[in-house]
């Protein structure tokens, strides 16, 4: 059987069952379970499926979903706050910080205020409206508003972030698998997070424990461009411990 055709009968199984798992189609196939994992990573690739630990999902049950902000800002707020206390503390004053549009950046935002000198750049008009009236000086990076994240993307965005350099970046992503790396489920966004990371001297990740394990559709960069995470006490321990083996300093709040 060619590899095109062995592909869509597994996406003709995954519409069928719901998931597929990869010892079952290495029988199914007479193939060995690295050709399948093969397979199933060239699908994900593509967009058409997602990677789970043993097989795979359909896209609309994972992470591939494009939440409104609204509605994330209604998840795990007390891992947030406590994520953005702990992020504060890498802050100086009269440093320059970016900060991405997700509802993590969002808290951390509300807590450095009140820092003195400090510049914050992001592409998230949510970030500015949570920092107009104080004492920070924002830089919008302009370009095309997505309305469901209040977020900045495109050419425009991208090349402003081209032309400065930060101190840090505070970045919250929708999925972070340790093997695979940082992901969003939109591929503007992807692009704006990528230069965000080109611009800042340090990477730091700030996303709650539900995120560990997911991926969406648009990588961002992989694992070893992290240097630091911060994330919440309900970490799973594997997931923790591939962080440290991988490299990334890890912070539980």
């Amino acid at each position: 059987m060619l590899s095109e055709e062995r592909r869509r009968k597994i996406l003709e199984l995954l519409e069928r069952d719901g998931r597929v798992v990869v010892k079952d189609l290495s029988r199914r196939f007479s193939t060995s379970l690295i050709t399948i994992r093969k397979d199933l990573e060239h699908l994900h690739v593509q967009g058409r499926i997602q990677r789970a630990h043993g097989g795979a999902l359909p896209i609309e049950a994972t992470a591939q979903r494009d939440p409104a902000l609204r509605e994330k800002e209604r998840l795990h707020r007390k891992e947030k706050h406590r994520i953005a206390e702990a992020a504060v503390r890498f802050v100086q004053p009269g440093q320059v910080i970016i900060l991405d549009s997700g509802t993590t950046s969002a808290a951390i935002a509300r807590v450095a205020k009140n820092i003195a000198n400090l510049t914050i750049i992001t592409n998230g008009v949510n970030i500015a409206s949570e920092l107009a009236g104080t004492n920070v000086e924002v830089i919008l990076t302009g370009g095309t508003l997505r309305k469901n994240s209040f977020s900045l993307v495109g050419p425009l965005a991208e090349d402003s972030l081209r032309h400065v350099s930060a101190d840090l970046l505070f970045l919250a992503v929708d999925g972070f698998d340790v093997d695979y790396g940082l992901t969003t489920p939109n591929l503007l966004e992807a692009k704006v997070n990528r230069a965000m990371m080109e611009s800042a001297k340090t990477t730091i990740v700030v996303c709650d424990s539900s995120k560990f394990g997911r991926r969406s559709l648009s990588l961002i960069a992989p694992t070893s461009e992290v240097h630091q995470a911060i994330t919440d006490d309900k970490i799973p321990p594997k997931a923790l411990r591939a962080l440290r083996d991988s490299g990334v300093k890890v912070i539980v709040a």
